[in-house]
This record gives C-alpha cells, structure tokens and sequence, in this order.
C-alpha cells in the first residue's frame, strides 16, 4: 500500500495568531509541503479542484507543474479533475505536458466533484449531471488510446480526425475514476477496467466492501484482469505526536469546514462527539498517532479487499504549516514504513 497526501489548498486562518494567510504565501507554503512530501518518501501528492472562495486550487494543472520543477520522485495528480465541467481535449494536453515536464510522475484522477459551482461557471446545465462526464469520460479514454480521434457527441464539438498533441512519456497515461457512494459509478470504473479511486468522508470505511466488490465483479465480467482493477482511497486524516493531539489540532478547522457545508446543504449542525466518533477505529477519519495511524489503514485494506494506495485530505482552514509540515513528515517517516512492512 502506497501513502500520500491530497490538498485542496484551503485558504487558512493562523491558530495561534488569527492572521488570514494571504494566497501568495498560502501557494508557497503548498509548494513547500509538497517539497517535504518527495523528500520524506511519499508516494504521492494530489491537487483538488473546486471554484470557492475558502480554496485556491481551481487551476490544478498549474500548480503541479510548479510542483513538478521541484520534486524528483513523487508521483503528482488530479484530486479530482472535474471532468464534467472541463474540454477533454484539453485536460489530456495539460496532462500529457505535466507528464513530460515530472518525466512520467502524473495520475488523472477525474470525477464529478463534490460541490456543483463549476456548472453554471461554466454555462453547464445540473440537469446533464450524469450524461456530461459519461460524454466526457468516452472522449478522454479515446483521445489516450490514439492522437487521431473521429467522435461526436451532445456537449461539444464533433472530431473529424484532428490529432491530440503532446502524447504523454506515459504510455498509456494512469486515469482512475474518482467515485463517492453511487454503485452505479462504482460498476462504470469496473467495465472500463479503469482504477478507482474512492473518497470516503464519512460512515466506516468497511460499508464501502460491497461496491468494491461490485467494482471488481464488474470488472472481471468484462474481461479484464484482477491486476488492472486497482483500488485507491481518499480519505481525511491527520498524523501527530499523539492522537489526542492530532484531534486538538485539527478539530477546529473541520469544525468550521463543515459547518459551513452543512448551513449550504441543509445538514444538522456537526459536533464534536460526531468528529471524534468518527475518528475511532471504526470511523472515516484516520486521526492519530503514527502507530494509530498504520493499524487503522492496514485494517481497512484488509476490510475492502486490498487497497493499492490511500491519500490522506489534510485540508484545514486552521492548521498551522508548521503543524502540517509536521503531519507530512511523520506520514512518510513513520505511518508509510510501517505499513509497507506489512
């Protein structure tokens, strides 16, 4: 099982000081934890894209070709790049050249994306939801098996044969399917035999065994081998000294994250016995000590099948850098040997 780190690159509000952090020094803060997470044998460091004000990481493919220039070894990719809302063609050229410039070091990850502000942005319609990343996901997987491409469908501009350039070092390029809780997404992945990538953000992480199961049975009725049906998961966690401390650290930031989700969605208002409950060992949230930490994840992947790889959303709008520098580092140094000893 391979670790990593995701980032939505929340705007955040110094703890001990209440001093918002401007994006210029919030930017290269990023680029320093990701700095951090090469040199501290991390195997990955994913970008979110979102079109809110409290994130600064609408423009992925920008920021990890910044991050691309100053690592060696960390694999860099799309957490998730919202396809629905996006030209295909287009996000397999920004790819394809992210790609080239990490020499081989990039996964696409797409999805539909949790929140919906990327629709009317865009002039795109919530009523084409599904049909827009079905469209998109078929012209994306075309465009990567050939650069020359002859489709036609509802949402864009038929190609009449016209190439695709640059083609990526990667051959093919890595696309996983972002998926949240819907069997029907989870069945898609399975029959394209593309990998999944699974954000669990709430419940147990053990109730999502079913649709990974339907995933792989999906998969497999399709033909395609049980080696290219690879499960990934993104998840929300956060490593410290101690696992009272991790808690401390990072509650405050949840608690206003999602607070402001729920007022937006009509959700009860979250508490703190509802965090905690959730980062017991039974919970979504791998919170905790480095030792906590690596018990829990190899549990899971025992309880899902076997899990390939795990990002860890460390996203808070209250988390110091110093403290999160300092999560980054016990995640590679301490959590990632262990779990690999396995």
């Amino acid at each position: 099982m391979h670790l990593g780190v995701d980032s939505f690159v929340s705007a955040v509000t110094d703890p001990a000081t209440e001093r918002l952090i401007g994006p210029e020094e919030r930017m290269a803060d990023l680029l320093e934890e990701i700095e951090l997470a090469d040199r501290v044998g991390l195997y990955s460091f994913g970008i979110g894209e979102h079109h809110r004000e409290e994130y600064y990481d609408s423009a992925p493919p920008v920021i990890l070709a910044a991050a691309a220039a100053r690592t060696s070894r960390i694999r860099l990719g799309s957490a998730v790049a919202v396809l629905s809302a996006a030209d295909p063609v287009r996000v397999f050229q920004q790819f394809a050249t992210l790609d080239l410039i990490s020499k081989g070091r990039i996964d696409l990850v797409v999805g539909r994306g949790s929140f919906t502000e990327a629709f009317p942005l865009f002039g795109l319609s919530l009523a084409d939801y599904d049909s827009l990343f079905e469209e998109k996901l078929d012209l994306l997987l075309r465009i990567r098996s050939s650069e020359r491409v002859t489709w036609s469908g509802r949402h864009r501009p038929a190609l009449t044969g016209q190439g695709v350039y640059p083609r990526p070092l990667q051959d093919p390029l890595p696309i996983w399917i972002g998926v949240g809780g819907t069997p029907e997404s989870f069945a898609r992945a399975g029959l394209l035999g593309l990998p999944l990538m699974v954000a669990i953000i709430g419940g147990e992480p053990r109730q999502f065994a079913p649709l990974i199961d339907l995933y792989r049975r999906a998969g497999a009725q399709a033909g395609h081998p049980p080696e290219q049906l690879r499960v990934g998961l993104h998840v929300f966690g956060f490593v410290a000294e101690s696992t009272q401390a991790a808690s401390d650290t990072i509650y405050p930031g949840w608690h206003e994250m999602f607070t402001k989700v729920s007022r937006e969605r009509g959700f009860a208002r979250p508490t703190r016995a509802q965090f905690d409950a959730t980062s017991g060992p039974d919970g979504a949230f791998f919170m905790g000590d480095p030792d906590t930490v690596a018990r829990k994840l190899v549990r899971v992947s025992e309880q899902l099948g076997g899990v390939e790889r795990v990002a860890l959303q460390m996203t808070n709008p209250r988390l110091a850098h110093g403290d999160l520098l300092r999560g980054i580092e016990l995640l590679g140094t301490e959590v990632a040997p262990q779990v690999a000893a396995v």
